[in-house]
């Protein structure tokens, strides 16, 4: 071995990827050592997966806990004034928060199929048409939630100066609104940047840059989107369905 050749290994900063050789009969074969998707820092695509994935649940993790400083707020707040959270639930439209979640239920559908389609090496056309639905869905949910917000400002429900309560309990009602906005608006800008996302996904897509050794960024994108999903799950039936228990 020359000199300079051990002063490169010594040097080289990542994994070295050797091409294997394929011997057929008397003519030799060189192929690529390596994806053109993988980064010289991973050994393998599976350790480049294995990598995504969890760097993704790490960042859901501190989503969770995000979130769940607004839950315990909510949770304190409630269990010093069911009634009054009662009585400001009573005011919200059920049929409208249910519409939304079917919504959100049936994008997790479309997005897993998304993902399957990648993962299966499905036709660009196929990849987006999931992708697609997938934003379309997401643009719906949020345009069920600007009737909502409309709604709450027109009847001067938006805590504040301007806030109106005929009830029993306007302090109550009036957080009960606060936490509303905040938890549900928190909640629709994380499905703004979901949008963006997709829109990005879909565009590689349509470049046919997924097939079956290549689709992490469809499948950790797929996790935000079930996250964004699942919170809420939880955020109706706690602001929406705690309504039903008031008696005027």
């Amino acid at each position: 071995m020359s000199k300079g050749r051990a002063q490169a290994d010594e040097y080289y900063p990542g994994p070295v990827h050797q091409p294997p050789v394929h011997i057929a009969g008397t003519h030799v074969e060189h192929t690529h050592g390596h994806h053109p998707k993988l980064q010289h820092h991973f050994d393998t695509m599976a350790q480049q997966i294995e990598a995504s994935t969890l760097g993704m649940w790490v960042f859901l993790v501190t989503e969770i806990m995000f979130f769940g400083g607004l839950f315990m707020c909510y949770l304190v707040y409630r269990t010093a004034s069911p009634e009054g959270f009662a009585e400001a639930s009573h005011h919200l439209n059920v049929t409208w928060g249910a519409v939304n979640t079917i919504v959100l239920i049936v994008s997790s559908l479309t997005m897993a199929l998304g993902v399957r389609a990648a993962q299966t090496s499905a036709p660009p056309k196929t990849q987006v048409a999931w992708i697609v639905a997938t934003m379309a869905l997401g643009a719906a949910f949020l345009g069920v939630k600007a009737i909502e917000y409309t709604d709450k400002f027109t009847h001067h429900l938006v805590p504040g100066p301007y806030f109106k309560w005929e009830g029993k309990h306007p302090a109550a009602a009036e957080m009960f609104y606060s936490l509303y906005f905040c938890m549900t608006g928190l909640h629709a800008l994380h499905m703004v940047i979901g949008l963006g996302i997709m829109m990005v996904i879909g565009i590689m897509a349509w470049r046919r840059q997924f097939d079956a050794d290549y689709y992490t960024p469809v499948e950790v994108s797929g996790l935000y989107w079930h996250f964004v999903d699942i919170v809420w799950i939880f955020l109706f039936p706690l602001l929406y369905l705690i309504g039903g228990h008031f008696t005027e």
